[in-house]
């Protein structure tokens, strides 16, 4: 999954990021409103992190231009105000969600999960198809054969796949949602990745497998 976290205390966001990406979310961070503007306009994010005390746009004006520009992605709202008002206030402009600082880790990484579930196209934590399961919380792909933690990209990948059996996923759909805008890696990374998953696969004796259709992309089949 891929978050956009808005947090202007720089110390704060890289220790957040690191937390999201060891929890194997793909995460741009930004430092200010008019970047969380931006970013969150895109439109390619499962959920957005905001801090509501931002130089430039505060995070409650980026939330409403968000929510005016039709902006439907699920957001949660971080800040060290914690009086009922503030809460109303951020609940009232189109957050999802709302959680005063300071904040336990754990509990911030429930609600992500909690406020990405509560989507239109809801996902459960266990991803299933043909005889294998992809656990959301443990990262664990199991098959008729046994089972095996997936590392962060891995991961990623095959939960694209799984919410989106038997469809084609491009190349550049994977470098955007796991790699990221910024990234300075190949094309060919993701032909790499395919092939990790594949063996993976194939170790715990799953009964899907990951096609190619060349100059197309992927997609994930129970095999016939």
């Amino acid at each position: 999954m891929r978050l956009l976290l808005a947090e202007d205390e720089r110390e704060l966001s890289n220790a957040l990021v690191a937390i999201l990406r060891h929890q194997h979310y793909s995460v741009d961070a930004v430092y200010n409103g008019n970047d969380a503007l931006d970013y969150g306009l895109a439109e390619n994010y499962d959920g957005i992190i905001l801090d509501i005390m931002m130089p430039g746009k505060d995070g409650i004006t980026v939330l409403r231009a968000l929510r005016e520009q039709g902006v439907k992605t699920p957001v949660l709202l971080l800040t060290a105000k914690s009086e009922i008002e503030d809460r109303i206030t951020g609940l009232d402009a189109g957050a999802d969600d709302y959680l005063p600082k300071p904040f336990d880790t754990g509990e911030l990484l429930a609600r992500i999960r909690a406020m990405t579930r509560r989507t239109a196209d809801f996902t459960p934590n266990v991803l299933r198809l043909g005889n294998v399961t992809l656990d959301r919380e443990t990262f664990m792909l199991t098959g008729g054969a046994g089972a095996v933690r997936l590392g962060n990209k891995e991961y990623q990948m095959l939960e694209m796949l799984m919410r989106s059996p038997n469809r084609l996923l491009s190349a550049e759909q994977f470098m955007e949602r796991v790699w990221g805008y910024d990234t300075e890696a190949e094309m060919g990374v993701v032909w790499v990745y395919i092939s990790y998953l594949r063996k993976k696969l194939a170790a715990v004796g799953a009964d899907v497998e990951i096609k190619a259709v060349r100059g197309l992309g992927y997609c994930l089949e129970v095999r016939a």
